[in-house]
This record gives C-alpha cells, sequence and structure tokens, in this order.
C-alpha cells in the first residue's frame, strides 16, 4: 500500500475505485465498503484508493472538546486498511481552511483533478465539503460532469446489527470488550512503551509492566482487570491488565499494567501492544496487600481459563 500525504503529488492511478472517510476502527461496517471496493476494482482491473483526514475533523473544528477519543492512531488505521486491501491510502491534512471547500470544489479538484476518480463508493450517511453539506444526491448530480459513477453502500450491507465507532466507543467506555471486540470483527488493542513503575506488583509475586500511551486522544477502556494477549517483537503471550488508580497502595494517577504469563524477560524502554480479549472484573480498594494477593491469584485463574478457551 502507498501512502499518499496529500492529494498534490499523486501520479496516475489506473482505474481508481475511490472510497473516502474517517475509518475510525476500521469495524466491520467500514470492512463491508472495502469488500466492495476490492471487489469493484477487481472487476474493473483498478486500483483501490482511500480517502482519509487527519486530525479527525471534529478535534479541528471543536478544538476545546476532550470528549472525542479515537478507536485507532494514525498508524494503527493505515495497518488495518492495507490489510484490508487498500492500494492507496491518501492522507489530507484536516485544517480549519479545508473544511471550508465546497462540495463541488472538493469533487471538482480531489476527486476529478486529483484522484481521477473511475467510481467512487459510499457508505449511506456520508457527508462531505463545507458543513458537511454535501450528500449522495449532489454526487449523482456531480457524477456525469466529473466523468465518474457513484455506489452507495446501504445502510442494512453496513450494519444490520448497528455498528459504528461511537456505539463501540461507549463499549468500551464501560468496559465491555466482548462487544467491542464483535463490532470490530477483531480485539480492540492498544501500543505504549513500557516504563518504570513502583514495582510493588513484584513484591506480592505479579510483577507488571508498565505501559504510557503517547497519544492523548487514544481510547482507553474502562479501569478494571482484563484478559489480554500481550504482542512483544512478533510473540505474543497471555497476560492480565490492570487499568486505574491501584487504590490499595495509595495510588493517584491512573496507570495501565500488564502480568505477562511465563514471560522473565527486561523489556524496559520498547514498545509493546495489548490485545483486549475480556474484562473480568472493576478495580476495587482491598484491605491489604495480602487481601490483594489473594484476588489476583483468583483473578490470573479466571484470565488463563478464559485465554485457554480461544486456544
Amino acid at each position: 500500500m502507498k501512502i499518499h500525504l496529500g492529494t498534490e503529488t499523486i501520479h496516475e492511478i489506473k482505474n481508481a475505485v475511490v472510497t473516502a472517510g474517517t475509518f475510525d476502527g476500521v469495524h466491520k461496517g467500514h470492512q463491508q465498503i472495502l469488500s466492495r471496493l476490492r471487489e469493484v476494482a477487481n472487476a474493473k482491473n483498478g486500483q483501490t484508493v482511500l480517502i482519509t483526514y487527519w486530525p479527525h475533523p471534529r478535534l479541528v473544528l471543536n478544538p476545546h472538546e476532550n470528549s472525542l477519543l479515537l478507536l485507532s492512531t494514525f498508524p494503527e488505521k493505515a495497518n488495518l486498511l492495507e490489510q484490508y486491501g487498500i492500494d492507496h491510502l491518501v492522507k489530507i491534512p484536516f485544517t480549519a481552511k479545508f473544511s471550508q471547500i465546497s462540495p463541488e470544489e472538493y469533487v471538482k479538484v480531489i476527486l476529478s483533478e486529483r484522484v481521477k476518480t473511475s467510481q467512487l463508493i459510499i457508505g449511506y450517511d456520508h457527508r462531505f465539503g463545507k458543513n458537511r453539506s454535501g450528500g449522495l444526491e449532489e454526487l449523482k448530480a456531480f457524477a456525469p460532469k466529473y466523468k465518474f459513477e457513484v455506489e452507495e453502500i446501504p445502510r442494512h450491507d453496513i450494519d444490520e446489527i448497528g455498528i459504528s465507532s461511537t456505539k463501540i466507543r461507549k463499549a468500551l467506555e464501560t468496559g465491555d470488550v466482548a462487544t467491542a471486540n464483535k463490532y470490530l470483527g477483531r480485539s480492540y488493542s492498544i501500543a505504549g512503551k513500557v516504563v518504570h513503575g513502583q514495582k510493588k506488583g513484584r513484591s506480592i509475586g505479579f510483577p507488571t509492566a508498565n505501559i504510557v500511551v503517547k497519544e492523548n486522544y487514544k481510547l482507553i477502556p474502562a479501569d478494571g482487570i482484563y484478559a489480554v494477549k500481550v504482542c512483544n517483537k512478533y510473540k505474543k503471550f497471555d497476560g492480565m491488565l490492570n487499568i486505574g488508580h491501584r487504590p490499595t497502595v495509595g495510588g493517584e494517577n491512573k496507570t495501565i499494567e500488564v502480568n505477562i504469563f511465563d514471560f522473565n524477560e527486561d523489556i524496559y524502554d520498547t514498545e509493546i501492544s495489548i490485545e483486549f480479549v475480556d474484562h473480568i472484573r472493576n478495580e476495587v480498594k482491598f484491605e491489604s496487600l495480602e487481601a490483594l494477593k489473594h484476588q489476583l491469584e483468583e483473578d490470573e485463574k479466571a484470565v488463563r481459563s478464559r485465554l485457554s478457551k480461544l486456544k
């Protein structure tokens, strides 16, 4: 897959079959569009093109709004789109100026002159241009003039069960990773650097890797204990992850700590990723470290049992 920063330097793309949108999370609904994109491109002997915007438009248009957390960073999204068969990923820097482009100017300059769209495939709720004023009707009106075809994927084909990035975010915010994973079609994941912590877990037999996620817009699931898969240098390990404030040991700041099962390597300052499999319990305060240790032993049994069912 080739990644283009903007559209100005795009060279000829043969029979460009195009879609556009934020595609946050690349969930099952998005995957329906991508599947159709590949199907049409193969029939036309063409290439698939996905136009996306970064940063997310809401982060630019509402800079003081802190409520929007994203399911995927740009590298995560790019990796997923490559897996789903996108040949060209066009990353358009979303700015206040770009948000003012009219629907026809968008079609004329971006879709026609620069990408040279042969066919555009969109979801049922696709909007574009200033104030999101463009939609399917505008595209149908512009298509003959700018010589491309338009196809809309009907709602029932995209989300028979109401899949949306918003629903996935809400599930994760309550710790319901099982529902989020069902909608995503894979395990939700986060990635970060392993840093030094207070090593309290080691003192009770549960050493943990403390993870810092640098992207402050990346959605972290609700506080609690989770069954996870830990990815380190192309290897996967089972693990038990805690998100929270560690009330039993007087913690103040939220931390992300993972106890990697059957693992004893120095991974400080390396990047690891975490795949969420299931939520085990909420975070609670215990009367002592001994009580916490006993509960962690029970948690480990529950996590190992849950993960063993996947093998």
